[in-house]
């Protein structure tokens, strides 16, 4: 991940993640352990965002996908209505987990975090995987 002085714009994300959600302590983690970390300079509108992230909820739970912070994460997106926002992701260096970051428009505030598990198919939807 690069440094501050390599990448004054890019804010540093772990310093950020604190107790918003549940998945903080884990994006935090995934970060130290050299997870890539992107955070995207273009705002987006509330409605885009929180819908995105309501109907990742609505489908995890069909799924049964492991999520952390995620309904946190539709929480608190709905206190933030017309506002434009900034996303970012964090990948864990073993691809194992995929975070989706929600911060405010200047992207200094991070509000949200959540967080899921990649689990082969075969397993998130209970049926062997046919080849």
């Amino acid at each position: 991940m690069a440094t501050e002085d390599e990448n004054p714009g890019q804010p540093d994300i772990a310093a950020m993640l604190s107790d918003q959600t549940g998945a903080c302590k884990a994006a935090r983690d995934a970060i130290a352990a050299g997870g890539r970390v992107v955070v995207w300079d273009n705002e987006v509108p509330h409605w885009m965002v929180a819908g995105i992230a309501a109907a990742r909820l609505r489908r995890s739970l069909k799924i049964g996908l492991t999520t952390l912070g995620l309904d946190e994460t539709v929480a608190i997106l709905a206190q933030h209505r017309e506002e434009r926002l900034r996303t970012g992701i964090i990948d864990a260096a073993d691809r194992s987990w995929h975070f989706t970051l929600y911060l405010n428009a200047t992207g200094i505030e991070l509000l949200a975090c959540s967080g899921v598990k990649r689990e082969p198919p075969s397993k998130v939807s209970g049926q062997k995987l046919q080849l």
